[in-house]
């Protein structure tokens, strides 16, 4: 069911890590596969990402293999989700008989113990691309359809700094209520290349970025990390990074792009952050 498994990593491991172990502990690829789901599971707050790309046929969310036994269940049995829709393409979701309809950037949350899911594309020529990840619910909230307009907008950076932006929360307690995922769309301004300055981390969130709206040359070096040991990951389009509770985050693009965020953890409010001086970082 899932493409690959990512375990929960100890600070100490960045210590002593090649870039090919901290790209195969941290960052998510092969994302989107024409005529796929693709799934991966991220121990981290027990998140599953995933891609799902239909193009002549619709695809369904696959059910989870319950015990060594056998059986299923359906995987938002005890789970929300959120998907957006980051291709050029529209494209339908159908939950449970009732169908949404996702433009670009448009985003759909789906609530605890909706049994069947369905994703199709308007056009096979422009499919579209739906990113989605879920964590674990212990409350059923109402599936709900999100424009970027519906969104909460907020306007940061400078440019000075050049880390203009704008930062849709999409999903979060003002705007659609949720279990403990939170869930947004952050676009950079022409000529800001800056995602965050200064880092940040959330010490109870675990966070995931989605790059997107890449050329296909370009490349956003991520930064993680603790303050005192950073590290980098070279990302490509389409491609997500796993940033633990205790690592810093923030990334500059040798172009333009933009990234999806999403987080799971003990609480809700997006502004419960450290945030960190770029003079003490190493």
């Amino acid at each position: 069911m899932f493409q690959n498994t990512f375990h929960l990593c100890s600070p100490h491991q960045i210590r002593v890590a090649t870039t090919e172990q901290l790209r195969s502990d941290f960052l998510i690829t092969g994302l989107f596969d024409v005529g796929q789901v693709r799934l991966h599971y991220v121990y981290q707050e027990r998140m599953i990402v995933g891609g799902v790309m239909p193009c002549d046929r619709p695809l369904f969310l696959p059910a989870f293999d319950e015990t060594p036994g056998g059986g299923s269940v359906a995987m938002l049995n005890r789970r929300e989700m959120a998907v957006i829709n980051i291709g050029m393409g529209s494209g339908t979701i159908l939950v449970d008989g009732t169908c949404y309809r996702l433009a670009r950037f448009a985003t759909l949350y789906v609530g605890q113990g909706a049994e069947s899911v369905c994703f199709a594309s308007d056009d096979s020529a422009r499919p579209a691309k739906f990113y989605l990840t879920s964590t674990p619910a212990h409350a059923a909230f109402p599936t709900r359809h999100i424009d970027l307009s519906q969104g909460k907008l907020l306007k940061l950076g400078s440019q000075e700094q050049v880390n203009r932006r704008s930062i849709y929360q999409l999903v979060e307690p003002s705007v659609c209520p949720s279990a403990q995922l939170l869930f947004g769309l952050t676009i950079l301004e022409p000529g800001s290349v800056w995602n965050t300055n200064p880092p940040h981390r959330h010490l109870l969130r675990s966070e995931i970025y989605l790059y997107c709206d890449m050329d296909a040359a370009d490349r956003v070096f991520h930064f993680m990390g603790t303050p005192d040991e950073t590290r980098h990951l070279v990302v490509r389009q389409e491609e997500a990074v796993i940033c633990p509770s205790w690592s810093i985050h923030m990334g500059a693009g040798s172009g333009r792009y933009a990234f999806v965020w999403a987080m799971g953890g003990e609480n809700q409010d997006y502004d419960d952050i450290e945030r960190l001086s770029l003079t003490k970082l190493r």
